[in-house]
């Protein structure tokens, strides 16, 4: 099976040697990801397009391939096709036959075809001589150029004939690591999993600083929606997950601070503890979800006090959405289900808050707040790369089984997101007698207690991190019954 990727255009653009660069990296990101899937897989060309050369069959693994391709940052589009040298235009309206013949019985078609090269016809004449054979034989029910129900893709390369089977939309931007790296402070909420997810689309290396204020659920909620972004968008590229325990702060915020100051006085000492995270990580910029005047301590006087603890720079992707665009971009990228059940402990202690604060009066406040409590927080923060999250949720480690081929009358939980797990369906060997049910991860938490609790459970995702991380914590809970299903096939 062959792939062709289109590059997002800003790439295109660029001088020769930074799109040279650019290309590169991406390659190198594709290679990183896909030999995952298959050690064989071949990427070449380096200037118009990619192509990705496979010789797997097997309909869900390819599907896996389209759906990577589609997720990978600095892609603007994937296609499937299938290419063969030039024939003539009979040879052309035959492959078109076999491609698209069984799509279009009563439907509406149009034939599009781009071409390079000196050839004894044009684009609209290839148009024009497949469109008139496939509405012979086939039911199609007309042509339509502007909103055609199928559209026959042929591309035409100098002495090469590409006939387009599906196309996917990329995500676009710059290609993972092209950029800088970030620091971007997550919620786990709508707001900064989007604005995570947009710099890791414009090619940042995008690491993860998250405040515990709420205890060890909320740590895994939030390394949940980490965890997701980076496995989903950017797992060409390791990146640290930073744990700040925050609880002592907030208490002394409490007790010490006054109740309409509160708000943008923890927002200026989370971006303290930032600034010299981002330092231990050799980080310029610090990423953060807000935008205007959705809360009170995100109004442009606020943020302009808030700003002035740090020397690095602050970057809002989302300074100017409105909630239902952000929440409607948390829906697009998957995240919006389990940011949704993530509790916004911010807002707890927020009474009345003011909406423009002066400087004296933050710092008064702030003279009468014990900064050896910020200090014992930034020393005991707790670092660990993404794919190593699992360690560390919970006060001890806990050690979690993964089985190969499992016996007959066990439950296996596939966890991933619904989307995922209806592009690839889990197939079980046909020696595995075995039920299978659907939890999606954010709602492992709430729905396990449940299930009957005499049966053995193996939680399924496709690279296993995800369910070791659930499986960790369940057992931790006390669930000694679960462990990974973790198929040897599975990359």
């Amino acid at each position: 099976m062959l792939f062709v990727v289109r590059f997002f255009p800003e790439i295109i653009i660029k001088t020769r040697q930074v799109r040279r660069r650019m290309i590169r990296v991406l390659r190198r990101s594709l290679r990183t990801r896909l030999t995952v899937i298959d050690e064989a897989i071949s990427i070449i060309g380096e200037w118009d397009n990619l192509e990705i050369r496979t010789e797997i069959s097997d309909p869900v693994i390819l599907e896996r391939i389209m759906m990577l391709l589609a997720h990978t940052p600095g892609i603007a589009a994937v296609m499937q096709v299938r290419k063969c040298p030039l024939p003539d235009l009979d040879g052309i309206l035959e492959l078109a036959r076999v491609c698209y013949g069984p799509l279009l019985q009563g439907k509406t078609f149009a034939v599009r075809c781009k071409r390079q090269g000196v050839h004894p016809y044009n684009s609209m004449d290839v148009e024009r001589f497949v469109g008139a054979g496939l509405m012979k034989g086939y039911g199609a029910r007309g042509v339509n150029l502007d909103h055609p129900e199928v559209e026959v893709k042929i591309e035409i390369h100098h002495d090469e004939m590409f006939v387009v089977e599906r196309t996917v939309k990329g995500l676009g931007g710059y290609p993972l690591g092209t950029q800088d790296g970030v620091l971007s402070l997550i919620s786990g909420g709508f707001d900064s999993a989007v604005s995570s997810y947009l710099c890791i689309r414009r090619g940042l290396i995008t690491h993860y600083c998250f405040f515990n204020l709420g205890g060890r659920e909320h740590e895994l909620a939030v390394k949940e929606v980490a965890l997701y972004l980076w496995l989903k968008y950017g797992a060409s590229h390791r990146v640290k997950f930073v744990t700040v325990p925050f609880e002592g702060v907030v208490e002394e915020i409490v007790t010490k601070i006054g109740k309409t100051q509160m708000g943008v006085v923890l927002k200026r000492m989370m971006l303290r503890a930032a600034d010299r995270v981002a330092g231990f990580l050799k980080l310029e910029a610090i990423v953060t979800g807000e935008c205007v005047a959705q809360v009170a301590s995100q109004t442009i006087a606020n943020l302009a006090i808030i700003d002035r603890v740090t020397d690095k720079l602050v970057l809002r992707p989302l300074i100017t959405s409105d909630k239902q665009e952000i929440i409607d971009l948390a829906r697009q990228i998957g995240t919006e289900e389990f940011s949704r059940h993530v509790p916004e402990y911010c807002g707890v202690i927020s009474v009345r808050p003011t909406t423009r604060a002066r400087l004296p009066r933050i710092e008064a406040e702030e003279a009468l707040f014990n900064f050896e409590v910020l200090e014992t927080a930034i020393q005991n923060i707790e670092i660990q790369m993404i794919d190593r999250v699992i360690e560390g949720v919970g006060n001890k480690a806990v050690k979690v089984e993964e089985v190969a081929a499992p016996e007959n009358g066990v439950v296996i939980i596939d966890i991933r997101h619904p989307e995922e797990e209806e592009a690839c369906p889990l197939v079980l060997p046909v020696d595995v007698q075995a039920a299978v049910e659907k939890i999606p991860f954010y709602e492992l938490r709430t729905r396990f207690s449940d299930l009957p609790q005499g049966r053995q459970y193996l939680l399924y995702c496709d690279r296993g991190i995800m369910s070791r991380l659930h499986a960790s914590h369940l057992r931790d809970a006390g669930y000694e019954q679960v462990a990974v299903y973790r198929p040897t096939d599975i990359g």
